[in-house]
């Protein structure tokens, strides 16, 4: 078990830190270049396999994965798309569930349609990290970006609600229409309860306990499953609890955490999703080969005809919803007609193709019990496995891949000049919140000492300056050529202290606690340039 092979699980995760670096300069999405590579590690003659134990897949990786997409989400803009957001998580998850059950159990020899429903609920979630590190660095709108941000945190709950119903009918032989649809509703408004009640535990601790950002950061890092674990145990959504609790504490998260809090926080987590993220991945290839050797009854190519069917299906049935759900509630209510803007075919399509499958799929198929109630082998256990696992990879390789040039194709076009225009508007608000303050409790100070008068007349340039631009639409043409020459010459002026630094170290000049003091500041004041 993968427990037991801890050289080789860190050797498996020094290998996702370097295959990410050449994914960088290969400029490939990493969760792309990752299963590829897994794929081709598993070739190599004499690579052992890992086996992951199911009923340690959700608690190991959704938790932590879930909690840091959500912690990452504004929950103003997730509030504003809950129409295209709710219709694509769980109208969607639903419609596909369906369709993959029906199309399966017709497709595929003694395949019931529980089976089916199983299998629609593992491969129905669109995954936000595929998406959004294919989208990184891209030009997309943040309409589009909100949308499949927010898409991902709910219909991982709606797909895993789907898949535990599928998985308990098949194991019961029981499942009665009405019982599961109220079921359902208990299971999402129970798991939303139970994430906030737990987001406000937590809130109040940091709130009014005087914690350090060492505890702040333990605290965040076990949250999550605490969250998981008692919905999971009560039956509930653990999914909607991590991601209601999730928000809750995003949502406040600058009225309880110090500036030092948050910076550990930001180092922690990246490194813990990019960790976790990296081996969900990686595994998607290196468990290929196994579960090819072990389809019993089927041959590779019919596994291969039916992963690649059902894969095509998955995409067309996105794009056949998403179209019809971003214009018929505008033909049906005026309201909205009135309070949005006709959405865009090219955005609407975007959103439509960036449905790749990864993580939540992989460890929902990896969930399948090993054996049946009565101690039988799950039947068609590995076919799911290998169905699934071509999905992830189709949707994967053929729409991340094609992302890139399918939005330079389209043409999409950002607001560029109304996000730079609300820039300097927050710009001229901060500026002017500033000269009041200093107005009323340092104006005798300003009139007297020269210090105070230069942070004054700072942000008195720093305020005629953004009004100009602003009112004479001189958005552009500043940021574009000034500000990044300026940033760099900031930049090589730290760099420039750092070699000042690194002689001092080396001359003992001075002290090695004040130099490490020196190089902190230095880090922070790189990470507020480059940021």
């Amino acid at each position: 078990m993968i427990q037991d092979n801890l050289l080789l699980i860190l050797s498996l995760l020094f290998t996702i830190s370097m295959l990410t670096i050449i994914s960088g300069k290969l400029k490939i999405s990493y969760p792309i270049f990752l299963v590829l590579a897994g794929l081709l590690i598993s070739l190599i003659p004499g690579i052992p396999s890992i086996t992951l134990q199911p009923d340690l897949v959700f608690l190991i990786f959704l938790p932590p994965l879930l909690y840091a997409a959500a912690w990452n989400t504004s929950w103003s803009d997730f509030w504003k798309m809950k129409r295209p957001i709710s219709l694509l998580s769980f109208g969607l998850v639903i419609f596909t569930s369906a369709a993959v059950a029906y199309v399966s159990h017709m497709l595929i020899p003694d395949f019931p349609l529980a089976y089916g429903f199983l299998l629609g609920g593992i491969i129905s979630p669109p995954d936000a990290i595929a998406a959004t590190s294919v989208l990184k660095g891209l030009k997309v709108p943040k309409r589009v970006v909100t949308i499949l941000e927010g898409e991902s945190l709910v219909n991982d709950a709606s797909s895993l609600i789907v898949f535990r119903f599928a998985l308990a009918a098949i194991l019961t032989g029981q499942f009665e229409m009405s019982t599961a649809a109220q079921d359902f509703f208990l299971v999402v408004v129970a798991g939303i309860l139970i994430g906030v009640a737990i987001a406000y535990v937590v809130y109040a601790i940091h709130r009014y306990f005087p914690t350090t950002p060492d505890i702040d950061s333990a605290i965040t890092l076990i949250t999550p499953f605490i969250m998981y674990i008692t919905a999971e145990n009560f039956h509930f959504s653990g999914v909607l609890s991590v991601v209601s609790g999730g928000l809750f504490l995003s949502y406040r998260s600058q009225e309880i955490f110090s500036y030092e809090s948050r910076i550990a926080f930001t180092g922690l987590w990246s490194t813990l999703v990019f960790l976790l993220n990296g081996f969900v991945f990686i595994m998607i290839g290196l468990q290929m080969p196994t579960i090819l050797n072990e389809l019993g009854n089927f041959s590779v190519w019919d596994a291969i005809g039916y992963g690649l069917i059902i894969s095509l299906l998955t995409i067309v049935i996105r794009i056949v919803w998403v179209f019809p759900g971003a214009y018929i509630p505008r033909m049906l209510f005026k309201s909205i007609r009135n309070e949005e803007v006709r959405p865009n075919w090219r955005g609407i399509f975007l959103v439509a193709w960036s449905g790749m499958r990864g993580v939540v799929s992989l460890a929902s198929a990896l969930a399948i019990p090993l054996t049946l109630n009565t101690g039988e082998t799950f039947p068609h256990r590995n076919l799911i496995l290998f169905i699934t696992f071509t999905v992830i990879l189709v949707t994967l390789v053929l729409q991340g891949l094609s992302l890139k040039p399918l939005i330079r194709f389209l043409n999409i076009e950002v607001n560029e000049e109304g996000e730079k225009s609300q820039v300097l508007k927050l710009r001229i608000e901060l500026a002017e919140t500033v000269l009041t303050y200093l107005e009323i409790n340092y104006n005798d100070d300003v009139e007297h000492h020269e210090a105070y008068r230069r942070v004054k007349e700072r942000y008195d340039r720093m305020l005629e300056t953004a009004k100009r631009r602003l009112e004479r639409k001189e958005i552009v043409d500043e940021d574009e050529d000034f500000l990044p020459q300026y940033r760099q010459m900031l930049i090589e002026l730290v760099q420039v202290r750092r070699l000042a630094l690194k002689r001092f170290r080396y001359s003992k000049q001075f002290s090695d606690e004040l130099i490490r003091e020196r190089e902190w500041e230095l880090d922070l004041e790189e990470a507020r340039l480059r940021n």
